[in-house]
This record gives structure tokens, sequence and C-alpha cells, in this order.
């Protein structure tokens, strides 16, 4: 199977502080493919680089077949979107969820707009009722369905999903989860995924990359994760933490 993206020796450097150091990964296509690792392991510094906002120092990204360049060209955001953390911080509170996915679209001047908000909006749950609801007016779990649509309004086969749920109610994680996989099934999308949470990596996730101090650990299948068959001790002690949520 093609590799969607693939990194090589990746860099990034802040302040003489070494936030990755040297990560390789690769993700066949059509696969959703899991980051673990305690904070400041590198996970979302590794996603910022992939999109441009965290600056590589050495190292190449592959997306799709094209090595990337020092910047992001605007058909890259057409290939690769990224859903973020909050909800809250993502959207801008005071725009219409209508004003919040036309932009984009005018962006890349694409046409048939109108079409493309329907299908996203119906795709992520959402009724046309929403449409001309403020950001604001929105709970949290609608807010990343929203930002969810802004992603896939593009119609990029990459998403980059930066810890999408953990800003929401453990009902409502469910949810956003389940959307999440119905449309990377029906759009045949590619996922990386950053997640903290070990049973939602393993229930999305077929393969893993454990991260700690911007290093790479180990690589893992979920069911060697779900099964324990570890080889380094700071994914046993991952696990230890998670014991009781992480089961066969």
């Amino acid at each position: 199977m093609t590799a969607a993206l693939s990194v090589e020796g990746l860099e990034v450097v802040f302040d003489r502080f070494r936030a990755l150091k040297g990560v390789s990964l690769e993700v066949r296509e059509g696969e959703s493919y899991g980051l673990v690792g305690e904070s400041g392991s590198g996970k979302s510094t590794l996603l910022r680089a992939i999109t441009g906002l965290a600056p590589a120092s050495s190292g190449t990204i592959t997306v799709n077949g094209k090595v990337l360049g020092k910047t992001r060209e605007k058909a890259f955001y057409r290939e690769v979107q990224m859903v973020f953390q909050d909800p809250y911080g993502s959207l801008h509170p005071r725009q219409t969820v209508d004003r919040l996915l036309q932009e984009p679209l005018a962006i890349h001047g694409i046409a048939d707009g109108e079409k493309r908000i329907e299908r996203a909006l119906d795709e992520v749950g959402l009724g046309k009722g929403f449409r001309f609801r403020y950001a604001h007016q929105l709970s949290g779990g609608q807010r990343q369905r929203v930002a969810i649509a802004r992603a896939l309004i593009l119609e990029p086969s990459i998403l980059l999903l930066d810890e999408p749920t953990s800003a929401l109610d453990a009902s409502v994680q469910a949810e956003v989860l389940n959307l999440l996989e119905e449309v990377r099934r029906r759009r045949k999308l590619t996922f990386l995924m950053v997640s903290h949470d070990l049973a939602i990596i393993t229930h999305m996730c077929e393969r893993l990359m454990v991260m700690q101090n911007g290093e790479v650990v180990e690589t893992l299948t979920a069911s060697q994760l779900i099964g324990h068959r570890v080889s380094e001790d700071y994914t046993r002690n991952l696990l230890r933490a998670s014991e009781g949520f992480v089961r066969v």
C-alpha cells in the first residue's frame, strides 16, 4: 500500500530547544495512525510541522508522493486539513457557521460552495438549521462538528487530528469519534491522530507511534498495545497509567 504521508528525520528547534529529534514515520493511504505519549513528547509539534505551523530545521515531509518545501502552497491545504483540540478556540465565536464554512471556499476559489456546505453539515450530523447560528450559540460537541465540517469542505485526503475530543464530555466524545470513523470510511481518508488517551487510540487506529521527549520510543499495532506486547519500559508505564481503560 502506498504512503499518503511520510516523515523522515524531522527536527524542530525552538530557541535551541530540540522539540523533535530526528522523527520518522509512514502513514499508509486510508490508514488511521496514532501518536501517543505524555504532554511535551512532541506529538502536537509533529502535526504542526507537517502543516507548516512549526519550523522544521531538517528532515523531509512527503504528502501523496510530493516532498514539501519550507512553505506550504495553497494546494497543500486542499490535501491536508487539521482539526484542533479546542473547538472554543478554533472557531470565531461571532461568526455564523455559514461564514466559517464559506471562508476556506473563498480562499481557494471553489465555485460549488452551496453544495459543499450542505454536504459537510449533513455529514457531521448538523442540519440546515445550524447554518446561520453563531459559534458561541453552539455546545462544545456541536462546535467540534463544525470544525470537522470546515476541515472536510475542501475535500482533503488527509486529516490531522490533535486531541479532537479531549475538551468534550465523555458521552459527546464517543459521538464525535464515531462520526470521525464514519467519515474516514465514507471518504477513504487518511488520519494522523494525537491523543493522550490510549483507549481512544486503540479504538480509532490500526497502528501507532509512542513518543517521549521529541523522539520515537517504538511503533506498534493497536492489538500489540492492547495485548501489552510492548518492548519499552516507557510504553509499559503509559499502559500502567491507563490501567482499566485499555483492555483486550
